[in-house]
């Protein structure tokens, strides 16, 4: 009996041994799998980080909210109330997720992006951090929604993600004065041309001077509706459903809003990023950390920051709502004062990025524009909307540039060569190309004429169509121009059509800055609301489009 019963143990202790090895086996490999970074090529290193600092804090007690700040510049007081006992990232010696050498993110390698506790992550669960640009107001400065200037951010520029800011109250807002089509269609060129250059976008509900999302919620139902049915399938389209709560507006009415936001995108799109503002200019994480959104998966929540008026205050926030378990994505930020404008706090600016990366946090500048003030990264004098030069760019535009890329020089960027190869790249979440044959870089099949300059004349205007590349694509020949308008004339004109007429038959792709129709070999282009003055001995640009036609088409006078 003994014999027996010292055999049955030897035989559990031998199970137990084995089934230990196992489980350590199997541990290691979860470990392995959590700590892998994409290296440039898309494969995968393993980094050792601190996983336990991700997750939330031991709490210490509750801190009563402080009060919203009153004035206009995105609550510029440096102490507005926040807990003063709070985690000093500079100083944190516990914080070790160190995310500093995240190779560039894009959707062909990537694919669809989702969260994983506080981190964003691939579609194999490594840790992404996007890096991008906003424009300003799509209807304030349409113009810089340019195919060729997000072309240049990504491949020139490392910038793997572009915001498309579409105000709703002020300045030519989608819920006031503004064409709703006109605006959406310039969202949607803006979705396509980040698609064609292998980046992820965000469609943003620019909230502001209106102070909370309920006040426009219904409009706002039916535009992400739309957005979501249009773009359920690509990989690659983020929702920001409100940029910057204010004016005293509380975190449960933003809360509220967003759980009635939210369900109308998971209607048609089941796992896209939905990005979340918060109170106070979108600087109360801490309020959305104690009372997050539950039931969706993959919801983020914004931090905006200007770096020469928050400071230590705010980025003890950020770190302390991220320990509390809180996604945080900065979309909106620049280096100046809150107001936007004011001097540059490079010292400040360099405080946040360390804490930026050390965390893996996603980030997006403000702004993508020439408006005479500090945030915009270009220079007021420059009326470019693309190829920008180093001269091009305000100190902030030459400070974003460097900081993404390293360099100095415009241009001259590490990983340009390395970049460049997106173009053609698949952004559909069900493996379908959502390109349909329209980007022009153009999968290795460029013929590489572009250059080519045309000149015409249509209804009194003179005008120059410039071939920017051609490809080929099942058997068609693919052309993008790019056209600029001269009024000859001593008057403004208040509005514009003209005819352009090519050498071949043509069918029309895709186009921008104008309405478009094809008959034959005729283009019909007629103005956008926004681009119908042509001043007196003046001239336009930015209108382009792309079509399909014969072998060496070219443009007749």
């Amino acid at each position: 009996m003994k014999k027996k019963t010292g055999l049955i143990l030897a035989i559990t202790g031998a199970v137990l041994c084995v089934t230990g090895v196992v489980l350590l086996i199997l541990a290691y490999g979860k470990w392995n799998q959590a700590n892998k970074l994409l290296t440039a090529d898309g494969s995968a290193e393993t980094r050792v980080t601190a996983e336990a600092e991700m997750q939330p804090a031991e709490e210490n007690g509750e801190s009563s909210p402080a009060e919203n700040n009153a004035g206009d510049n995105k609550g510029g007081t440096e102490n507005d109330g926040r807990d003063e006992n709070l985690t000093d990232p500079e100083n944190d010696k516990d914080a070790e997720a160190k995310t500093a050498d995240y190779d560039l993110a894009v959707p062909s390698v990537c694919g669809a992006l989702s969260v994983d506790g506080t981190q964003l992550v691939d579609e194999n669960g490594n840790p992404v951090q996007l890096k991008g640009i906003s424009t300003h107001g799509i209807g304030w400065f349409p113009t810089y929604v340019d195919q060729n200037a997000f072309r240049q951010f990504r491949n020139e520029w490392n910038v793997n993600v572009m915001r498309l800011a579409m105000y709703t109250h002020e300045n030519s807002g989608y819920c006031t004065d503004g064409n709703k089509e006109d605006l959406k269609n310039i969202v949607k060129r803006g979705v396509q041309y980040a698609t064609d250059n292998d980046m992820y976008v965000i469609i943003d509900w620019h909230v502001l001077n209106e102070n909370s999302p309920l006040v426009y919620e219904d409009e706002a139902k039916k535009f992400f509706e739309e957005m979501a049915k249009t773009y359920a399938d690509q990989n690659n389209v983020l929702y920001e459903i409100c940029n910057e709560p204010c004016g005293g507006t509380s975190w449960s009415d933003v809360k509220k809003y967003a759980e009635d936001i939210i369900p109308i995108i998971r209607k048609y799109d089941d796992d896209a990023i939905i990005i979340v503002g918060t109170p106070n200019w979108s600087q109360r994480v801490d309020e959305a950390a104690a009372d997050p959104i539950t039931g969706y998966d993959n919801i983020m929540y914004t931090l905006h920051f200007y770096a020469a008026t928050h400071k230590e205050d705010l980025r003890n926030t950020m770190v302390n709502a991220i320990k509390a378990g809180l996604p945080v994505f900065i979309s909106e930020f620049s280096i100046c004062d809150a107001s936007g404008n004011g001097g540059v706090d490079y010292d400040q600016a360099q405080k946040w990025m360390d804490v930026i990366n050390e965390y893996g946090i996603s980030y997006v500048a403000w702004n993508l524009s020439n408006k005479s003030e500090t945030s915009a990264l270009i220079s007021s004098s420059c009326n470019k909307t693309s190829d920008f030069t180093e001269s091009d760019l305000s100190e902030t535009g030459k400070w974003l540039y460097k900081t993404l890329t390293g360099n100095s020089a415009v241009g001259n960027s590490k990983d340009a060569a390395k970049n460049s190869q997106s173009g053609g790249k698949n952004n559909s979440k069900n493996g379908q190309s959502s390109n349909s044959g329209q980007n022009n870089n153009n999968n290795g099949n460029n013929q590489n004429n572009g250059g080519q300059s045309f000149s015409f004349t249509s209804s009194g205007l003179n005008g120059t169509a410039t071939l920017k590349s051609s490809w080929e694509d099942g058997g068609k020949t693919c052309y993008q121009f790019d056209v600029k308008l001269e009024n000859p004339g001593s008057s403004d004109t208040s509005q514009w059509a003209i005819d352009i007429h090519f050498s071949g038959d043509i069918a029309f792709s895709s186009g921008w800055s104008g309405k478009y129709s094809a008959n034959g070999n005729t283009l019909h282009v007629t103005n956008e609301s926004y681009n119908g003055v042509i001043p007196a001995s003046g001239s336009i640009s930015d209108i382009g489009f792309m079509i399909t036609g014969p072998s060496g088409l070219t443009v007749t006078p």
